[in-house]
């Protein structure tokens, strides 16, 4: 399956897309990334320190965001790549050459900007900052990331904090050096740039003070996009849950509240396990915090988490409100 993901994406992507991404959860996801989009519209229309200049080209270039769903809008074909069943080095060969041709043939011509650089089996997200996009494969569209019959709370703690994540990346500290058509461009007056980066070194200093055993701790620094994400991403799906609410308020189900199990489902997705030898690696060059921290290090700065869960000033979940780090 590996191999087929790896040489023959579309073809597997196809038939991975009409089974487990039916039309339905399309629709879905392609409300909840408006709904999103809006809200971190809000955002920077109400945000008192960012300039009229700034706040113009902020929202042109979430205007231009490209967002990709599912799997691409053109298909490859491989019907001239001779595939045998016993014959896996031929076929391998084929493949590879199919793939070096394709890509040769790109040289002199325009980008095709509905290229994607994921298959649709793959359980990943990602933000361009070249192309403006977003991009979403079926694959991480599935349980428990993304639930079509599953309730708001669920889908938007998950998939919702996925797509507001990737959508922070547009304007965390390295996205926001590129403009709305993917150019590397300062679009923000001096002023506005020297907010964002007090906000931007909020999240540093936080991930810098944090001990994650034995003296530890992540560079504040390496990881600061990825820690934006997480709390731009979470911010902008919590305001989307209560912004677009579907029929009347949640109900209780299992004794919690819609809100706490919309943190809960955010937590659910950082449910990863690793060695300690993984962890070290992933402090000295992943730009990536360790999984317990972009959930934990991420809600300590949430005052709608804190009254979810009845947290107090004090308690280890609470950063002290002149600490809390906000983005926008």
């Amino acid at each position: 399956m590996a191999e087929a993901d790896t040489t023959l994406g579309d073809t597997l992507g196809r038939l991975y897309i009409e089974k487990y991404f039916p039309a339905e959860s399309q629709r879905r996801v392609q409300q909840m990334v408006a709904n999103l989009r809006e809200a971190l519209g809000n955002q920077l229309r109400t945000a008192d320190w960012l300039e009229l200049e700034t706040r113009k080209n902020a929202l042109l270039k979430l205007a231009s965001f490209d967002p990709r769903i599912g799997g691409t809008v053109k298909w490859r074909d491989y019907s001239h790549v001779p595939v045998a069943r016993y014959g896996y080095l031929s076929s391998k060969e084929a493949a590879l050459r199919d793939e070096r041709l394709f890509n040769l043939a790109k040289i002199g011509k325009p980008v095709d900007r509905t290229e994607w650089s994921m298959t649709p089996p793959t359980v990943n997200a990602s933000y361009s900052a070249q192309r403006n996009a977003i991009t979403f494969p079926a694959g991480i569209l599935q349980p428990p990331v993304f639930e079509a019959d599953a309730d708001d709370a669920v889908n938007y703690g998950a998939i919702g904090a996925v797509i507001g994540h990737e959508m922070s990346h547009g304007f965390d500290d390295q996205g926001s050096k590129f403009d709305a058509d993917g150019n590397l461009k300062n679009w923000w007056t001096d002023q506005d740039r020297a907010n964002f980066e007090k906000r931007a070194g909020c999240v540093t200093g936080q991930f810098d003070s944090i001990d994650v055993g034995g003296g530890a701790h992540h560079n504040g620094k390496q990881v600061t996009g990825e820690a934006m994400g997480d709390l731009g991403g979470i911010t902008l799906a919590y305001q989307a849950y209560h912004k677009f609410p579907q029929g009347k308020e949640a109900p209780v189900i299992d004794g919690l509240t819609g809100d706490q199990r919309f943190f809960l489902a955010f937590a659910r997705f950082f449910l990863w396990n690793q060695h300690d030898a993984q962890d070290r690696r992933q402090l000295a060059t992943d730009p990536h915090p360790l999984a317990k921290y972009r959930v934990n290090a991420t809600l300590q700065n949430m005052p709608e988490f804190h009254a979810a869960f009845g947290c107090r000033r004090g308690d280890a979940m609470v950063r002290p409100v002149a600490q809390q780090c906000r983005l926008w």
